[in-house]
């Protein structure tokens, strides 16, 4: 077999394809990559490594498109990353070259199956892995995703959940720590999980003569639960656990409609206190750390 010539023939009809169907240009680009790869990979076995750098030369020649070597080994990469992974034209070969440096192949789906649940760009893939959203996620639902189990509406809550500090402060109060919530506040959703929107904030409600102020108010519509956030800068005490579930039930009695679910509470603080939240018996309390990046 040439395997330059073939190389050469399905990069040449994936470009003429790109301009002709230009809705399925991913799809038929990925399908190329794939083919090539394997060529690739055949002709590495037989000519050498260098093969390669010599194709890209030529192919960069003769076709008026640069075709740098290491986007070739790029390509051969993604053959081998195909045989492993589920590839979708969702994503592009963009995403899919910010996946390869990664080991863990658990690591690898989650962010494919985030790139394509919520739409991500290249540069929004890019940031979650930053971030290192996966490692953020407790070992419980690393477990569940691994087994494909049912996962639950506190499974995808970070932690840490990360707030961007953008004023660079050292030391804040809640007022500051929700106003920089607020001014991210899509990021700040996607650090709890899929679903959340944003209700209000200081949401005012009355018990008794008293009037009290929820720290935020969202509501999670793929569970059909309110969800109740407290912020504290403090470590987590344990009448932050029954300030919360007061608010809890309140809005369970007043304001939560009979088809929706009982009421989620997260108490957010600068520390986390594993004995407090042992011994909480309600397990609709979810407390996590906040890290200021």
């Amino acid at each position: 077999m040439n395997y330059y010539n073939e190389i050469k023939k399905e990069l040449t009809n994936n470009e003429i394809y790109k301009k002709v169907k230009d809705y399925s240009k991913n799809k038929s680009d990925l399908s190329t990559y794939y083919n090539v790869g394997k060529l690739l990979s055949d002709a590495g076995k037989k000519y050498g490594e260098g093969i390669i750098k010599e194709y890209s030369k030529r192919l960069s020649k003769e076709l008026s498109v640069k075709y740098s070597a290491r986007y070739l080994f790029d390509i051969r990469k993604f053959y081998f990353f195909s045989k492993v992974h589920p590839v979708d034209a969702l994503l592009s070969m963009s995403h899919y070259r910010l996946l390869f440096p990664l080991k863990d192949d658990n690591e690898i789906d989650y962010y494919i199956n985030q790139t394509i649940n919520r739409n991500l760009s290249k540069r929004e893939l890019q940031e979650i892995i930053k971030l290192n959203e996966y490692e953020r996620l407790p070992k419980e639902t690393k477990e569940k995703l691994i087994n494909k189990e049912q996962v639950k509406i506190n499974d995808f809550i970070k932690n840490p959940i990360v707030i961007r500090n953008r004023y660079g402060y050292d030391d804040i109060s809640e007022k500051v720590l929700k106003q920089l919530i607020l001014e991210d506040l899509d990021n700040f959703l996607l650090e709890l999980g899929n679903g959340f929107t944003y209700v209000g904030n200081e949401y005012k409600i009355k018990i008794g003569n008293t009037y009290n102020y929820i720290d935020l108010l969202l509501f999670n519509y793929v569970y059909n639960a309110f969800v109740v956030v407290e912020l504290k800068v403090t470590e987590l005490r344990k009448e932050h656990i029954g300030q919360i579930e007061v608010y809890m039930n309140y809005i369970d009695k007043n304001v939560k409609s009979i088809n929706q679910d009982k009421t989620i509470g997260i108490i957010i603080c600068k520390q986390d206190n594993k004995y407090v939240i042992k011994y909480c018996s309600d397990n609709r309390i979810i407390s996590r750390k906040y890290e200021l990046v």
